[in-house]
């Protein structure tokens, strides 16, 4: 078993000790009514996009979401949330240095003996979910669980979801496509962006992703037999349909939409061995990016 296989079977574990841990970290993490910004590079800019969009579904309050690189210094947050498993990434640490003594900032890493636990005002460490392998799969499932949990949209089911995505089958015909379109809506369309990398990543597949409606302005056209089109939630009235009569296999996620990656995250290890290529390892990347002075 690869390493990433190890770890994308133990989230379900991860993200009940992650719901248990939520209220404990009240003080670290944003109070309602705060202005506030999620960041991260990567894997985890996906996850702070879903947090984001959680947040302020849940009525904490306005929440946006940046690539670390893209923060918008000029704007002013009451607390400023970063992602970072590996707790050395170049953009991360140089946004907190920005930020010291301005606004208030919380680190949630997956390492307690790196940088950012001495760069951010507060820290949560979630080692348990820490990683040996490149691609990303529990640290950042766990941590928007944990921010999930903080603004009481996480439940047990969500788990009991994420043990059937482990426990059953992928659904037929997925392994013989060429070409994979993820679609989301709200929170979710986070995580069909973060699908679509782990597809990328691991499997080096050609894959998509897009909120759903945008999906038809223009995407469409390039579906057709042997592409599959994975929804994450519920699908716009008629969608199944029109992807359908392009011949291309659509795929209705009727799972918790964090265990639905959960399943993209298998389908990107199966095609991965199918193909020859070692998922722990992918091709041009590192566990973290660190950029020379």
């Amino acid at each position: 078993m690869t390493h990433v296989e190890d770890e994308l079977t133990d989230q379900p574990a991860c993200w009940s000790r992650a719901a248990a841990q939520a209220d404990a970290c009240a003080k670290e993490l944003p109070e309602p009514g705060e202005r506030v910004a999620i960041v991260g590079c990567g894997t985890s800019c996906f996850m702070a996009r879903s947090a984001a969009a959680l947040r302020e579904s849940a009525g904490h309050g306005e929440t946006d979401a940046f690539a670390a690189s893209e923060f918008p210094y000029g704007r002013r947050y009451d607390r400023v949330v970063v992602l970072t498993r590996s707790g050395t990434t170049t953009e991360i640490l140089d946004l907190l240095a920005r930020l010291r003594g301005r606004t208030r900032t919380t680190a949630i890493t997956a390492d307690p003996d790196t940088p950012v636990t001495t760069a951010a005002d507060h820290v949560i460490v979630l080692d348990r979910a820490d990683e040996r392998s490149v691609v990303q799969t529990r640290f950042a499932t766990t941590a928007l669980t944990l921010l999930r949990a903080r603004v009481g949209l996480h439940t047990d089911a969500v788990v009991e979801d994420a043990r059937t995505a482990l426990a059953e089958p992928l659904p037929q015909g997925l392994l013989e496509c060429g070409q994979f379109t993820f679609l989301g809506r709200g929170w979710t369309a986070g995580l069909a962006d973060e699908a679509a990398l782990k597809m990328r990543e691991a499997s080096l597949s050609w894959t998509e992703a897009y909120p759903a409606m945008e999906y038809r302005h223009g995407p469409i056209s390039v579906s057709t037999r042997g592409t599959a089109v994975w929804m994450f939630g519920k699908a716009p009235r008629g969608l199944a349909d029109e992807v359908r009569a392009t011949g291309a296999l659509w795929i209705e996620g009727t799972l918790d939409p964090l265990a639905e990656l959960v399943r993209a995250q298998r389908l990107a290890v199966a095609l991965a061995a199918a193909r020859g290529l070692d998922p722990d390892r992918p091709r041009h990347l590192t566990r973290s990016v660190i950029l020379a002075p």
